[in-house]
This record gives structure tokens, C-alpha cells and sequence, in this order.
């Protein structure tokens, strides 16, 4: 039977060796409050001591990002992408992380690239203090193509309903600070990839694709396809010791300043970012000529250089930036009637 399974492409043998690879790795994860984590069909936490815990979840994915992994045969990266994307999306509501899941879809990859992907997840989780406690990892002949593989995550995280950060207490007149990205971060790859042509699918296009990713972004001793695997970013650790001083958080992901912005800003304020006040990286820049995409479309996409935007009161701006090396004042919030736009870039 499991050789029949294996013929239908699905070899059982080796996925189960790479599964106790894993179980290796998320083992070095494990933090007290784990009672059972991979190998049962449940993973077990036991919650501690809190006074009224309010349990913060999200869930996602890297995106078309995963395309270009399989192209450059590079898959020790998207797994800390995935990680980092999720601590940062719970970490806005004030949330530090407990445990992570993952989910590993794919048609062909081999016992080293899944346990490659999973090594990334273990990394980041160690990075975050959370537990990478369980997963799946499912073959799917026939769902996708060969070689091609899909990632998502899900992350459980705990704050004290005191201080938790939902954008309530945002006024008039708060400051706006922002922390750079450090690329593209997980977003915005299926215009990329339309834009340069790559990773469009087919084998017999990757010779192509390797040859795009290997020119230099101008401006740059960096190629392209370096830069665009750059890991997503974390902001955990730099802001968890800020949290007093914070009001809001926007992790500016898909959509960008226009759509990211807006998920945290009550009724009757808008927010007035000052354009000139950061130089867009080289990276976005290179993109945007190569496609000839609009400014508009691009602020739309991308997060155009913003990994991480600050609400604050202003007394508190000024000790932020001390404390934050590479922020910077972006702009402030303000008073806005019905229809107006929530966000605004001068």
C-alpha cells in the first residue's frame, strides 16, 4: 500500500523522516508551558498565572513569495517570513507571542527543503519566545504542480486586557512615528512577478527567472533576487519595552499606508503621513520604473520603505525616538469630518 501511495506521489516513508526532523527542531522551541506539542493529534499549553488574559490570534501566509523561493532553491527564508509576519500582526494589539502552527502544502519537495522551511519557523520562534507547537504537512499531487508548495501560519498570543492596544485612545494631535521595512517584506510579489516576468510557472522558464534575479538593483551591490528574499522583519523585541508609552500600532503589510492604517484609527481622525520626510528604498524605486507603475498603485502595494507605524501621544514622541534607532516622525493624526480620507500623504 504505501508503495501504491508513493506511485501516486505520496511517499509516506520520507515524509514521516521529515517530520521527526521537525519535531527536533520545534522541540528547541518548547517553553515550559508546553504539555504535549508535535505527535499527538492535539497540542497541549498550559496558560499561567494572568489577572484577566485576553488571548490575541492571527492567521496567514507569505503570498506568491514562495514562487521565487523554488526558483533560487532558496527555503530557509520564508519560513522566518511567515513567523515574523504573525508575531508582528498579534504584537499590534500588544499581544507576546505563546505558540505557532504551521501548514505545509506541497507536490515534490524533498525531505531537506521541508525541514529547510521548517528550520526557518524554529529560528524565528526561538527569536520571538514562542513555541513552535504543532503542524501538518500534507502532499497534494494533483492540487499543485511539482516542486510548487504553499505556508501558512497561525499564532496564539496573550495580553492583560489593560493593556491591550485597539486604536480607542488615538486624538488629534497624536504623533506618528515609523520603523523602516527591510524590503518588501511579504507582499506585493504577484505584481513583482508580472512586472519582471518570473516565476510565472513551468520549469522550462526557470533558467529565465534565475537570470532576471541575478542582475543588480541599481544604485545597489545587492541582485534582485536578494533582495527580494530578504526575511520579513521583526519588531517584537524593539517595542515590547515601549509598550506604555505606545498608543497604536499598524503593522503596514498588504495594501500598504492606505489600507494598514485605517484598521486601527477610531471615528473622527484621520492620519496625515509627511511624504518627505523618508526617501523611498532603492528596491521599490527599481520596481516602480521597470513596471511603470503609478506612485498611487505603488503606496497601494508595497509599504514603500514603513514596516511598523507608532501612534503616540506627543510628549511621548520624543522619548520614542530616542529609543528607537532608525525611527523617524512621519506624520500626525487629525481631526476629520465624514467622508474624509482616512489616510493622507502630503
Amino acid at each position: 500500500m504505501t508503495d501504491a501511495y508513493a506511485a501516486a506521489g505520496v511517499d509516506i516513508d520520507a515524509t514521516n523522516r521529515a517530520v521527526e526532523r521537525m519535531k527536533r527542531l520545534a522541540a528547541g522551541t518548547a517553553r515550559p508551558e508546553v504539555l504535549a506539542g508535535i505527535g499527538p493529534f492535539a497540542a497541549l499549553w498550559k496558560l499561567g498565572a494572568y489577572r484577566e488574559p485576553v488571548l490575541v490570534s492571527s492567521t496567514d501566509g507569505v503570498g506568491t513569495k514562495v514562487k521565487l523561493a523554488r526558483v533560487l532553491d532558496r527555503y530557509d527564508t520564508v519560513g522566518r517570513d511567515l513567523v515574523n509576519h504573525c508575531v508582528n500582526d498579534i504584537f499590534t494589539a500588544g499581544a507576546a507571542p505563546l505558540f505557532f502552527l504551521d501548514y505545509l502544502a506541497n507536490n515534490g519537495l524533498s525531505e531537506d527543503q521541508k525541514v529547510a522551511i521548517v528550520e526557518g519557523m524554529a529560528e524565528a520562534c526561538r527569536e520571538a519566545g514562542c513555541s513552535l507547537i504543532g503542524g501538518e504537512t500534507a502532499d497534494m499531487p494533483g492540487v499543485y504542480e511539482r516542486g510548487d508548495f504553499d505556508i501558512a501560519g497561525f499564532i496564539v498570543g496573550v495580553c492583560e486586557r489593560e493593556a491591550l492596544l485597539d486604536g480607542s485612545r488615538i486624538r488629534p494631535g497624536d504623533a506618528l512615528l515609523a520603523l523602516p521595512s527591510n524590503g518588501l517584506h511579504t507582499n506585493g510579489y504577484s505584481l513583482v512577478r508580472r512586472i519582471f516576468q518570473i516565476a510565472q510557472g513551468g520549469a522550462e522558464t526557470e533558467q529565465h527567472d534565475r537570470e532576471v534575479l541575478a542582475q543588480i538593483v541599481p544604485g545597489t551591490d545587492t541582485s534582485l533576487g536578494a533582495a527580494l528574499m530578504v526575511p520579513h522583519r521583526g519588531y517584537l523585541h524593539e517595542l515590547q519595552p515601549l509598550l506604555p508609552r505606545i498608543t497604536a500600532l499598524a503593522h503596514i503589510t498588504g495594501g500598504g499606508l492606505y489600507e494598514n492604517v485605517p484598521r486601527i484609527l477610531p471615528e473622527g481622525v484621520a492620519a496625515e503621513f509627511e511624504r518627505s520626510s523618508w526617501d523611498v528604498p532603492t528596491l521599490f524605486r527599481f520596481i516602480q520604473r521597470t513596471g511603470d507603475v503609478p506612485e498611487m498603485e505603488m503606496f497601494r502595494t508595497f509599504n514603500m520603505g514603513v514596516g511598523m507605524v507608532i501612534a503616540a501621544a506627543p510628549e511621548q514622541c520624543e522619548p520614542l525616538l530616542r529609543a528607537l534607532p532608525g525611527a523617524w516622525l512621519v506624520g500626525a493624526v487629525i481631526a476629520a469630518e465624514p467622508g474624509t480620507p482616512r489616510v493622507l500623504l502630503r
